[in-house]
């Protein structure tokens, strides 16, 4: 596979506008919203920011959550994503002189971020929650501690070697995850396809891809990695990331606290099933994209110029591509955009053939304003061929016949691009065996052809076609090809 072909296959996101109301819609920063209004001079929060114990019930009730026995866990959550996206705003409390007791009381005010939040643009809305996403993500990735106490050393200090806790381990293993599970739903044609077994998913981080059954420890492994997602999983569907059907605790009664993987699809739901939301496709290829990962999403072209557009869907896949050029041509009038892509579709490097195919591909989401474009570039010996083959579809009148030269070069130029993309194997057999039936003599002149791929395609073609006298005819000629370079 070619280096310059997207490690991921292109999504196709919601506008902004449907994103932000998500964003406003998930049910934690909803949470922060309405305790950011209800924060006041009265609240009183830790040396950390956080709300002391004694104001969580009123945060709880505030929130609708007084009569709910995890009200004060669930107010503490949304008062931390509050406090670090800004809704909120901390001031410390005054440092202590004397004798004073040194674990003072803070108070808290709105923050300049509510107000973005209420009237900024979708844009801005975004900002936010992707700052929320990153509190819930940190909160996912930190240790489960039973007894804080345990880990305070001689000194007094926090001994974090107890914990086994390492951080970026555990934050890689998530990125991983969310990774793989972005992979899974981007579908072929950029949009979610349907849940994915977290068995699945856990599986995806601890099988060997050449590992054919899983041993007993590999299995064990997958168990802990289930239930450690499912862990991860249940905070992170608040924010609006994931939706997530979490694992039976009936299974985890029946079988302990660790559930073996499912041994057939009947009950593979009762596991966990868990999707990205629209929103979670947007938050997580955030993240990719500020790590460095080429995750290309629909529309990203749209306002780039027409070599932009045909090297970057060269490797799309069909459906994705036809999206992208949609969107191109809806913000260009025909007869420029015409012109745009047959100018870029030129060259004689290794991309020309694969960049006039989806010129050629493009052309054909274009209506007659086009034609004149198309018909200026008919002399053209790199252009020619596609030009009369876009004005033949449309029973254009008047079309000059194309020279013998003409023909091979686009036949020669028509399987490069095919090779290039490395398109279904029967299809090219298909079109290789059409070709060399329907022109007596195709070696003889194929060998000639001017372009740079002439020799690569004739030797596809010997190996391509089933006949083994025509596929050697495929390779003499090859040989010519070369020798004449």
């Amino acid at each position: 596979m070619s280096g310059d072909r997207p490690t991921l296959p292109p999504v196709r996101l919601n506008s902004e506008a449907e994103l932000a109301r998500d964003a406003l819609s998930a049910p934690l920063l909803a949470r922060a919203v309405r305790l950011a209004r209800w924060a006041g001079p009265d609240t009183r929060v830790g040396a950390g920011g956080e709300l002391v114990e004694e104001q969580l019930p009123a945060a709880a009730t505030e929130l609708g959550l007084g009569d709910d026995q995890d009200g004060p866990a669930y107010a503490s959550e949304a008062w931390r994503v509050a406090v670090d996206t800004g809704l909120v705003d901390v001031q410390d409390a005054p440092e202590a002189s004397g004798d004073e007791d040194e674990d003072g009381e803070g108070t808290a005010s709105v923050g300049e971020n509510l107000g973005v939040l209420t009237a900024g643009s979708p844009s801005d809305v975004l900002a936010i929650w992707l700052d929320a996403f990153d509190v819930v993500f940190a909160d996912a990735t930190a240790p489960m501690i039973d007894d804080f106490a345990d880990l305070v050393g001689e000194d007094g200090e926090i001994d974090f070697e107890r914990l086994e806790w390492d951080p970026e381990e555990e934050a890689d293993f998530l990125e991983g995850v969310l990774g793989n599970l972005y992979l899974l739903t981007v579908s072929e044609g950029g949009t979610p396809e349907g849940p994915v077994p977290l068995p699945a998913l856990a599986a995806s981080m601890i099988v060997p891809d050449d590992m054919g059954e899983p041993t007993d420890d590999i299995l064990e492994q997958v168990s802990d990695a289930m239930m450690r997602l499912d862990d991860q999983f249940r905070l992170l569907e608040p924010i609006g990331l994931v939706e997530y059907e979490p694992v039976d605790e009936a299974l985890m009664a029946e079988v302990g606290d660790e559930p073996a993987p499912p041994v057939d699809d009947e009950d593979v739901a009762r596991y966990g099933m868990v999707r990205l939301t629209p929103l979670g496709l947007y938050g997580v290829r955030a993240r990719m994209l500020e790590a460095g990962v080429d995750a290309p999403a629909v529309g990203d072209l749209a306002d780039k110029g027409a070599d932009a557009l045909l090297d970057g869907i060269a490797y799309f896949p069909e459906l994705s591509a036809r999206a992208e050029t949609e969107q191109w041509l809806a913000r260009r009038q025909p007869a420029d955009a015409a012109r745009e892509l047959l100018a870029a579709a030129r060259g004689n490097d290794a991309g020309g053939p694969l960049r006039r195919l989806h010129c050629q591909q493009a052309l054909a989401l274009t209506g007659a304003s086009a034609e004149p474009a198309v018909r200026q570039v008919l002399p053209d010996p790199e252009l020619g061929g596609l030009a009369r083959v876009w004005l033949a579809e449309r029973g254009a009148l008047d079309v000059p016949p194309p020279s013998e030269t003409m023909i091979f070069w686009l036949a020669i130029d028509t399987i490069a691009a095919q090779l290039a993309v490395e398109g279904d194997l029967e299809e090219l057999q298909e079109l290789v065996e059409g070709l060399v039936g329907q022109h007596s003599g195709f070696f003889d002149a194929a060998w000639r052809v001017e372009h740079p791929a002439t020799a690569d395609v004739l030797e596809a073609m010997g190996r391509l076609h089933p006949d083994k006298s025509t596929a050697k005819d495929a390779r003499k000629a090859a040989f010519k090809a070369r020798s004449r370079v």
